[in-house]
């Protein structure tokens, strides 16, 4: 099974994002938007969080490295980072399948590819 690049510290601090309801939220909304990713404002609208609730909760997620910003125009729009999203199950399911055939194991981290 291929090696994660996160480190410990950094899967703590993803997890940490991800372990209030809010956040999980939007993250699986950012993940389903896809490359296009969603406002602040759309965000907001979709999930019916307040504009400074919201706005600390996509600081932690940022700060995380699980979303990015970027800049569509006029807009900021919020995109999910997959890559860090699959480090972050390299790193859970790394060693789950450890001493067991390759074929055996029921993980499998080629899924975001």
């Amino acid at each position: 099974m291929n090696v994660s690049t996160m480190s410990p510290e950094q899967a703590v601090t993803s997890l940490s994002a991800l372990a209030q309801s809010s956040r999980l939220k939007i993250f699986r909304l950012l993940v389903v938007a896809g490359d296009q990713g969603c406002t602040v404002g759309d965000i907001g609208k979709q999930l019916e969080l307040p504009s400074a609730t919201l706005s600390f909760h996509l600081k932690e997620l940022a700060h995380s490295g699980l979303i990015e910003k970027k800049q569509q125009g006029r807009f900021v729009n919020y995109v999910a980072n997959y890559s860090q999203m699959k480090s972050l199950i390299t790193f859970l399911s790394e060693q789950c399948c450890e001493g067991i055939e390759q074929d055996e194991c029921v993980v499998n981290v080629e899924i975001c590819d």
